[in-house]
C-alpha cells in the first residue's frame, strides 16, 4: 500500500486521530495567533487609509477572509459528509459535523462586518443586495445541519440525515461567488484575485493575505479539537478510551 494511503487510512482510527488532534490543535491555533497579530498589526497601523473609504475600509481584513472562509469551510463540510455516505467512514462524518459551528461563526461575522462596512459605505446597516441575502441563506443552512444533526440521538443517523442536508446545499456556493457578476447590485465587484491582478492598491494587500493565512490554521486547530471532543464522546467506554483517562488521573 502506498506510504501515504496507509497513513490517511491509520489515521481513521479514533486512538490515532486522537492522538494526532491532540498534538496538532495548539499547534495550529498557536500559528493562527502569530499570524493575526502580525495581520491586525499591519491592517490598523502599517497600511494607510484607503483614499476613497478612509479608514472604515479597514474592516475588510475581517471581512474578506471570512467571508472566504464562510464557503471553503461549507464545501470542506460537504466534501466530507460525500465521502462518509459513500465510504461509511465515521472520522468523515466527525470531520463534516466539526466543520458546521466553525462555518456557521465565520458566515456570521462576514455578515456582522458586512453590515458594518455597508453603514457608511451605502448609508445602511442592512440591504437585501444577493450577495448578503445568500450569505444569510448559507448561514440558515449551517444552522440547519447543526439542528439535525443534534435533533437525531443516533449519532450516525444523525450525521448522515445533516450531510446529505449540507450535500444539497453545496448548489449555494456557486450562486453566492458570482451574484456580483449576474446581478446589478450595492455590493461591489470581486476585487481580490489570488491568482489574478487585484483592484486593490497593493500596498494594502500584505495585511490580507496574513490574515488569510491565520483563519486557515485557526480554523484547522478547531476543526481538529472540535471532531476531537466529537471522537471521544462517540467512543466513551472503549478501553483505549478507560486507558487514556487512567493515565491522566
Amino acid at each position: 500500500m502506498n506510504p501515504i494511503v496507509r497513513w490517511f487510512h491509520q489515521l481513521g482510527s479514533p486512538p490515532t486521530f486522537d492522538r494526532f488532534a491532540a498534538r496538532w490543535a495548539p499547534w495550529c491555533w498557536a500559528i493562527a495567533a502569530v499570524l493575526l497579530a502580525v495581520g491586525m498589526y499591519q491592517a490598523l497601523w502599517v497600511v494607510p487609509a484607503e483614499r476613497y473609504q478612509g479608514d472604515s475600509f479597514r474592516i475588510l481584513y475581517i471581512h474578506v477572509p471570512s467571508a472566504w472562509m464562510s464557503l471553503l469551510v461549507y464545501a470542506l463540510m460537504a466534501l466530507y459528509a460525500a465521502i462518509a455516505l459513500i465510504w461509511r467512514i465515521k472520522l468523515c462524518e466527525i470531520l463534516a459535523m466539526a466543520c458546521a459551528p466553525i462555518g456557521a461563526g465565520f458566515t456570521l461575522i462576514t455578515l456582522l462586518t458586512g453590515s458594518i462596512w455597508g453603514k457608511p459605505t451605502w448609508g445602511g446597516w442592512w440591504d437585501w443586495d444577493p450577495r448578503l441575502t445568500t450569505e444569510l441563506i448559507l448561514l440558515f443552512l449551517y444552522i440547519g445541519v447543526m439542528a439535525l444533526y443534534a435533533s437525531i440521538e443516533d449519532r450516525r443517523n444523525g450525521a448522515r440525515a445533516a450531510g446529505l442536508l449540507a450535500i444539497v446545499g453545496v448548489a449555494l456556493l456557486p450562486v453566492i461567488r458570482y451574484s456580483v457578476v449576474w446581478w446589478n447590485s450595492l455590493h461591489q465587484g470581486q476585487s481580490i484575485s489570488v491568482f489574478g491582478q487585484s483592484a486593490i492598491d497593493p500596498a494594502l494587500m500584505a495585511p490580507l493575505w496574513w490574515m488569510v493565512i491565520a483563519t486557515k490554521f485557526w480554523f484547522a486547530g478547531s476543526l481538529l479539537a472540535r471532531a476531537r471532543t466529537d471522537n471521544l464522546r462517540r467512543e466513551a467506554g472503549k478501553d483505549w478510551v478507560l486507558r487514556m483517562s487512567g493515565e491522566k488521573s
